[in-house]
């Protein structure tokens, strides 16, 4: 693989204090070596930079979320590119999320390029620069206390986008210079690139800040939590299955000593929010203790242009929810005959907008001659359409906009992370020294928040307890981006992926509706999809030195 580093791409600015809600990470790329500024400015364009790339969740695949990769979801368009998931077509010619791989090395490049420009005390003689140090003391002791944090912060990004290309790739290279050499660069092992991840963060989390309450402007970037949520969740994917053939439990004792030290840790303050529904809208993960690391962007109505109701103006149906996974849902009272949805886990009410509920400002009907009727071209497939994230009665036809704020990592998780690898570690009860609560307590956490009406986990067993933690994580986190490699590294995929979505065919007999379970889609998936591919034209670039993955 040959890696093109040019300067050009790494030039950022700051947003206004106006609108410093979040980080404008847009690269410039008309800078060139030799129009670089060199003044203390520029220090801050390069630290920003490494975060231009960073994964909104929100513009995946199909410019919407990746759920419809997974049994979460069905793609409603019939020309989309999801359709290559769905159908295990992917090939070294056809990779709709080779773009990430791209991006990803962008992001390393710009934080090599960043720990380049500040080596050797550069940066601190960039910001003594032409300033008087008496009179502007208070200023340049900010400036070296920023300085520090961005050189942790550019080794925390680099933690962070070899974690999602080894999610998708397994073994990549590791490069460490923003310089191109022309060297090809072999890929490293699944095992060493896990490494080079809890290494960067173990080196440098200590410089790190602890939040940005001081220092709002800077909301957006790497804090302590961040970096130990995402040491936390590279472990545990190291030892799920897919990567731990043979079970072995030190690398689970190893992930719950990670999650523990996050979950243990006095100078966090994180907790579950209150409200599970209203916690994913608008600006509110901002504010919430639950976020972890969320990342930002303008206000805008695509979400909602895309997934809306195909009968509301405006509206596309975009990725609906499955009822693979609607019926999922547990009840949490007697099942109501005259309507499934109700008794529910209060959580599908957040998530998803089901027949006979109120949305956009009516009641969704989608039987026949019905305002949603489903026979209306473009209409949900599945019967059901997605909430979660989204505005309510959102007015697309005048441009109303709202914040749609990607949280990457979140407390929730973090629970999860803990249950399932406590429970592989030490079982669902145990709490050996120095570690905070059982497996159970940290599931019973998670649930509790939903709705304390939830049955109880009763399983005794890991391998039980383990079926509970599958469960929780598939309707705590769902659309989430988090289905689709769960599946994949639990080697659950083969499986899962290939039974077909499934929905609900919705009729009325009078003043009651009736539900006909329906087949929506085939779904393929094959052993070689374990791992994505690499384009040829990479692999050609590398003059064959990066390796493809196996059966493509």
């Amino acid at each position: 693989m040959k890696h093109r580093y040019i300067i050009s791409a790494l030039a950022v600015a700051l947003m206004s204090s106006a609108c410093s809600d979040f980080l404008d990470t847009s690269l410039d790329r008309n800078q060139t070596g030799e129009t670089i500024v060199t003044d203390r400015s520029s220090i801050w364009y390069f630290g920003y930079a490494f975060y231009s790339p960073i994964g909104y969740g929100y513009t995946t695949i199909d410019n919407n979320i990746f759920a419809t990769a997974s049994d979460e979801a069905q793609q409603t368009s019939a020309s989309s590119q999801v359709i290559y998931f769905n159908k295990g077509m992917l090939n070294e010619s056809v990779n709709p999320l080779f773009y990430l791989y791209q991006n990803c090395y962008e992001g390393i490049r710009a934080a090599n390029f960043f720990l380049e420009y500040v080596a050797d005390g550069k940066g601190e003689e960039l910001l003594a620069q032409n300033r008087n140090l008496i009179t502007d003391a208070t200023n340049y002791k900010k400036d070296l206390e920023s300085l520090a944090w961005f050189k942790a912060e550019a080794h925390i990004a680099r933690a962070y986008y070899y974690s999602e290309l080894i999610k998708m790739y397994g073994g990549v290279p590791i490069v460490e210079s923003s310089q191109d050499d022309g060297q090809m660069i072999p890929r490293s092992t699944y095992e060493e690139v896990v490494e080079y991840i809890v290494k960067e963060i173990d080196d440098h989390k200590d410089a790190l800040a602890v939040n940005w309450n001081d220092y709002t402007d800077r909301e957006g970037r790497f804090t302590l939590g961040a970096a130990l949520a995402i040491k936390a969740r590279v472990l545990l994917y190291a030892a799920s299955p897919l990567h731990n053939e043979s079970n072995d439990v030190k690398k689970w004792e190893r992930a719950a000593a990670a999650v523990n030290e996050l979950v243990s840790n006095t100078s966090l303050s994180y907790s579950l929010d209150s409200d599970y529904g209203a916690y994913f809208s608008g600006g509110n993960p901002l504010s919430s203790s639950e976020t972890i690391y969320a990342v930002r962007s303008w206000s805008s109505n695509t979400m909602e242009a895309l997934n809306y109701p195909i009968a509301t103006q405006g509206g596309g149906s975009g990725a609906t929810p499955t009822h693979n996974l609607v019926s999922a849902y547990e009840y949490i009272g007697t099942p109501d005959p005259s309507d499934p949805y109700a008794n529910r886990d209060p959580r599908l009410a957040a998530s998803v907008v089901t027949n006979g509920s109120t949305w956009n400002g009516r009641i969704i009907d989608q039987s026949a001659g019905g305002s949603d009727d489903m026979a209306k071209a473009n209409a949900s497939r599945t019967g059901y359409y997605l909430k979660k994230f989204l505005t309510d009665n959102l007015n697309l036809t005048q441009g109303q906009t709202v914040q749609h704020n990607w949280v990457a990592y979140r407390w929730g998780e973090v629970l999860l992370n803990y249950a399932e690898a406590m429970n592989e570690a030490y079982g669902p009860d145990a709490v050996p020294a120095g570690f905070s609560m059982s497996a159970r307590q940290a599931l019973q956490m998670v649930r509790d928040r939903a709705s304390s009406l939830l049955p109880q986990v009763t399983a005794t067993d890991v391998e039980s307890f383990r079926k509970a933690v599958k469960h929780e994580r598939r309707i705590e986190l769902a659309f989430e981006d988090h289905r689709y490699w769960d599946l994949i590294r639990w080697k659950d995929a083969m499986e899962v992926l290939n039974t077909p979505v499934l929905g609900v065919k919705v009729s009325k007999s009078g003043d009651t509706y009736e539900y006909e379970v329906t087949e929506v889609a085939a779904r393929t998936f094959h052993e070689r999809n374990h791992y994505l591919p690499f384009l040829r034209s990479e692999i050609e670039n590398s003059n064959n030195t990066l390796e493809q993955n196996p059966q493509y």
